[in-house]
């Protein structure tokens, strides 16, 4: 990496410079953390104790969970100490490292979307094939290697993004050090930075929408082939979840990093806000209410602690 960067220090201005606003805005994302932790924890404790979710689609989004759970944690903790902090400074080191996992994160679920539209795929058009195509094997083999392809990817990000010379201003106006807020500081030309960004960024966000268009259009003329009406709706329902996450995630992230660079103005953070924020809070919802499969498991599991509870009280009264 050019020039001395062991000395190096960033400000990081935060979502507002408004005094007024900052405890406001702490209690906000303190209150979307936390149910993002339990809503995450929940949907991965929940597909572990129920033998009906340990099907492929569920061990899919239990590590679309837990990549919820290290996606926001790497952004929401230092966003909520700096709400409430006069020093807003980062170490160069520091900096890096946070925008070197949040990429790793952040490709990882690229990669799983597209894996979970090929499973609402493999099970809706070819069912009787599903459990041989999909198996435990093949869905580890999936997982590991989007791991490895998202990290290779991470690393190739962080050093674009770092790799030039820092001489001239250090406040990055965002609150995490991200990629397009990050290269406005480098003294040196980051053309060739940015077009190699843009590549792989395309290569990961385009490649799984590809992949996802081609699944559902697939699911499509598969379902409107069904001769019984049920069959369609609960086709559809089994995808719409899945269609809601997609939507919110790659559509904040098309805008934030497939435009041209001059482009980008004070929408970024709001942008940024919802796919670091309020996506990975949204989705343990968007898979449970509206899925039978887990409102089911979930009552079970209820019914069953309560029932547990329950006899224990019975015994406590009878010692």
């Amino acid at each position: 990496m050019g020039g001395n960067h062991t000395q190096i220090e960033f400000i990081l201005l935060g979502i507002t410079n408004s005094s007024y606003a900052q405890t406001p805005l702490f209690i906000f994302f303190l209150l979307i953390y936390i149910v993002t932790l339990v809503g995450n924890i929940g949907i991965i404790i929940l597909v572990r104790v129920s033998p009906s979710l340990h099907t492929p689609m569920y061990f899919f989004l239990t590590h679309f969970a837990f990549i919820d759970i290290c996606y926001s944690t790497v952004i929401s903790p230092r966003t909520l100490a700096d709400l409430l902090s006069e020093d807003k400074t980062i170490s160069f080191s520091e900096c890096m490292m946070q925008f070197l996992i949040f990429a790793f994160f952040g490709s990882v679920e690229f990669h799983l979307l597209a894996m979970m539209a090929y499973d609402r795929h493999v099970a809706i058009c070819h069912p009787l094939l599903y459990v041989t195509i999909i198996s435990s094997r093949v869905c580890w083999q999936l997982v590991a290697s989007s791991y490895l392809f998202a990290f290779l990817s991470a690393i190739i990000y962080t050093w674009c993004t770092f790799g030039g010379s820092f001489c001239g201003p250090n406040r990055i106006d965002h609150f995490f050090c991200d990629e397009v807020p990050v290269l406005k500081l480098v003294c040196s030309d980051t053309h060739s930075s940015e077009m190699i960004i843009f590549a792989f960024v395309t290569i990961n966000e385009v490649g799984a929408v590809v992949l996802i268009l081609l699944s559902y259009i697939s699911i499509l003329r598969t379902v409107l082939r069904m001769c019984s009406a049920q069959s369609r709706a609960r086709a559809f329902h089994t995808c719409a979840s899945h269609l809601m996450a997609v939507s919110l995630f790659f559509g904040t992230a098309f805008f934030m990093y497939l435009q041209p660079p001059s482009s980008h103005r004070s929408l970024d953070k709001v942008a940024s806000i919802i796919y670091t924020v309020l996506t990975p809070m949204l989705n343990p919802f968007i898979y449970s209410l509206r899925n039978k499969e887990v409102k089911g498991a979930l009552v079970k599991c209820g019914t069953k602690f309560f029932n547990h509870w329950q006899h224990r009280r019975v015994l406590s009264f009878r010692t």
